[in-house]
């Protein structure tokens, strides 16, 4: 009983502690009510959330002086019907994920920068990522702008759960979504971005925004599939470096994937690392619910098409990361396991294995 007693005020403690820091510590005796826990049609999850009273989305992972950092968007229900441009996904702030060791306490950190202190922005913090250099760290924040277009804009601080502090302006060229920064082994970083559908990359083809450029893609599925975009950031890391270009994603023949190939093609959610030399381009498929991979010689491509990453999560959207923590890769993701709403979703996390050739081993979210 005395030991019990212990336990539980050391609990206690540590929770008030958090409190007063104005951060939530979310541990995994929490989660543990959920362990069993099935979807709609009856299956187990493979994982469980990250968090289970706030909703987060589109989890970025990056590991910052040996700690484990997730940047997600924060999902909230304002009461939009869905559609296809996804107006349903009513962002408009961020937190910070942090945890020292994968299935230890999860701490949730205040508010990093909330959309009405973007001085450029007007709704719909979607996706970010970020990135550390020198002494500073970087959010990389997708919104519309005054206009309603997407750009992509940065934010600064010295601490990597901030608060951030917004530039006035998004990034130069910017445009779309899902902004993913990868730092190379020579230091180089570069930013991939663009989604098709409510991420508005169908509009910019002619390298100008076309409010009637289409809602979904080009509708023409014997031509080459919308290409996601790259650009080299700049040396203080608030711009790019160069005119972005396309990242060409090529099938078994060597051939670009095709708009009709909706297995393979691009549609949102780029993230790039690099293992045994090689780049691994990943990103999401959409209305067909694949996480997929392609491998290439250099962060520019081409990358070859290669396979499946994740099958089809429940909920609509699949949105990830890869990072490498403590000797082991691990896959974030999301789902609608505590809603079964498509803008109201969960982060998770599960391991991930390659093969010996390098290739990675495809995982289920369920586990029957």
């Amino acid at each position: 009983m005395r030991l019990r007693l212990q336990l539980c005020l050391a609990t206690a403690a540590i929770a008030a502690t958090a409190t007063l820091a104005g951060a939530q510590t979310h541990t995994a005796a929490q989660h543990a009510t959920h362990a069993e826990a099935r979807s709609p049609e009856g299956r187990r999850y493979v994982a469980q959330p990250l968090v289970t009273d706030k909703f987060f989305a589109d989890p970025s992972a990056h590991v910052f002086n040996g700690k484990l950092y997730v940047y997600p968007s924060h999902d909230v229900d304002a009461g939009i019907p869905n559609d296809d441009l996804g107006n349903q996904y009513a962002m408009h702030d961020y937190h910070v994920l942090s945890m020292d060791r994968v299935g230890g306490p999860v701490t949730v950190h205040p508010v990093a920068i909330d959309v009405k202190d973007i001085p450029w922005a007007s709704k719909q913090t979607w996706a970010p990522d970020a990135a550390y250099k020198n002494g500073t760290y970087y959010l990389y924040m997708p919104a519309r702008d005054k206009q309603g277009i997407f750009r992509i804009g940065v934010a600064t601080s010295k601490s990597p759960t901030g608060p951030f502090k917004a530039e006035k302006e998004p990034i130069r060229g910017s445009y779309s979504i899902d902004p993913a920064v990868f730092t190379d082994t020579d230091g180089a970083s570069y930013m991939y971005f663009g989604g098709i559908w409510g991420g508005q990359l169908q509009r910019w083809t002619t390298g100008r925004y076309d409010p009637n450029g289409g809602d979904t893609d080009l509708k023409q599925d014997d031509k080459r599939a919308i290409a996601p975009k790259i650009a080299r950031m700049s040396a203080d890391m608030k711009q790019f470096a160069e005119t972005p270009r396309d990242v060409v994603i090529l099938d078994e023949a060597g051939k670009p994937v095709l708009g009709g190939d909706h297995d393979r093609r691009f549609f949102e959610a780029a993230w790039t690392f690099k293992r045994g030399g090689k780049y691994y381009f990943t990103y999401s498929t959409g209305d067909t619910h694949f996480l997929n991979y392609a491998i290439g010689d250099s962060p520019y491509g081409p990358f070859r098409y290669t396979g499946h990453i994740l099958k089809p999560v429940q909920g609509w959207t699949s949105h990830h990361s890869i990072v490498e923590f403590q000797g082991r890769w691990w896959l974030f993701y999301h789902d609608t396991q505590l809603s079964d709403k498509n803008h109201l979703r969960s982060a998770k996390v599960t391991e991930l294995t390659f093969n010996t050739d390098g290739t990675i081993q495809l995982i289920d979210p369920f586990k029957d």
